[in-house]
């Protein structure tokens, strides 16, 4: 297997691209500079916007760095169904004094126009979430020097990752926060996503590529027994979005350590398609009724999201997180590394000193 990936950062520890303004090129810098592997995420953003992010990186750090990309979605959506949650949503848009968003504000998010910039400006890695791209994308990337993954939820999926040509795949286990990234949007499979290490082990007597796993990882022992059971490093979202250096919201990452939200849910209600997050008033008033139309729903309440967060009101907020949220930090992403690998290093030893107890009636 090839070694490619990991030679590129020194601890097995990979920083989620968090769409929305939370992966910013301080958070990334932070976690390249102490030996782990930042990334910068160019969902929901120009691709002008991305580059002046990977510029300001690149100024902040030496070190190599990913770029998340978001796949265009196709169109399945029922544009009544749409329409219908507008309707629903009204009282939301004037309780928060704002207009809903237009729910065909484009499918594609910039796809095109970011992989050129890319092609342009090779960075060591891209990954991409919400399906596989073409070959000749990845051939693209790989002959300009970059490596590249992509999201699987199933050993399926993670098969058709490897045969499309990735250089890794980053397996999603149901525990993580945020979108789920599926490679095809299916109601019907809602909430019936697998468990990060079971996942890990079925993907790794599927395929023979690299995995990074990720889902619901906050501490260097967790990190620990999903290489133990057979991945070559761990992605961790929440456990990096409480950091100084995030650029999250501040009633954001209060929530995750808030009494108040006690737990995590897969819900529709913010993007129309499945994203795990705490459980607020908005998920529970509108997630039953949210139909399967991403990017739509995305777009329709991104003004709703927007004032929700201005007003500081977590009740209306996305606050998208892993189901180990209240085990978050509040500590330096660089800290946070060093303090992870050292956990990962003191799992280690545990395991192996069990290994060294003989067992009972054994020869001594």
């Amino acid at each position: 297997m090839s070694s490619a990936l990991t030679d590129l950062f020194p601890h097995p520890i990979v920083q989620a691209p968090m769409a929305g303004g939370v992966s910013v090129p301080q958070l990334a810098a932070a976690v390249s500079e102490a030996g782990g592997l930042g990334f910068l995420a160019a969902g929901y953003k120009t691709a002008d916007g991305m580059y002046q992010e990977i510029k300001q990186l690149r100024g902040l750090t030496g070190r190599p760095f990913g770029v998340n990309l978001f796949m265009p979605q196709p169109e399945h959506a029922d544009p009544a169904a749409v329409t219908v949650y507008a309707n629903q949503l009204a009282g939301e848009a004037a309780w928060y004094e704002t207009e809903l968003g237009d729910p065909d504000s484009g499918r594609d998010d910039g796809y095109d126009a970011k992989l050129a910039v890319l092609l342009d400006n090779p960075v060591a890695v891209v990954s991409f979430h919400f399906g596989v791209p073409s070959q000749d994308v990845l051939d693209s990337l790989r002959r300009a020097g970059t490596l590249t993954l992509v999201t699987a939820t199933t050993a399926e999926e993670a098969l058709a990752v490897q045969r499309a040509g990735a250089a890794a795949v980053i397996v999603q286990g149901i525990e993580a926060g945020g979108h789920q990234g599926t490679h095809r949007d299916n109601p019907e499979t809602d909430g019936t996503g697998v468990g990060l290490l079971s996942l890990v082990a079925q993907v790794r007597e599927t395929v023979q590529i690299p995995i990074v796993a990720a889902g619901g990882i906050m501490r260097g022992s967790q990190i620990a027994a999903v290489l133990a059971a057979g991945a070559n490093a761990a992605q961790l979202g929440t456990a990096f979005l409480a950091t100084p250096e995030s650029g999250a919201n501040a009633v954001h990452k209060q929530a995750l350590t808030n009494p108040l939200f006690v737990r995590t849910e897969l819900t529709r209600a913010f993007s129309g398609r499945p994203a795990r997050g705490l459980a607020n008033r908005f998920m529970r008033e509108h997630g039953p009724y949210a139909p399967a139309a991403y990017p739509e729903i995305h777009h329709l309440t991104s003004p709703l999201r927007k004032a929700a967060a201005k007003a500081g009101d977590a009740q209306g907020m996305a606050l998208w997180a892993g189901q180990g949220h209240r085990m978050a930090r509040d500590l330096p992403a660089g800290q946070l590394v060093e303090i992870l690998n050292a956990e990962i290093a003191a799992a280690k030893t545990a395991l192996s000193a069990t290994d060294e107890i003989p067992e009972e009636g054994a020869a001594r």
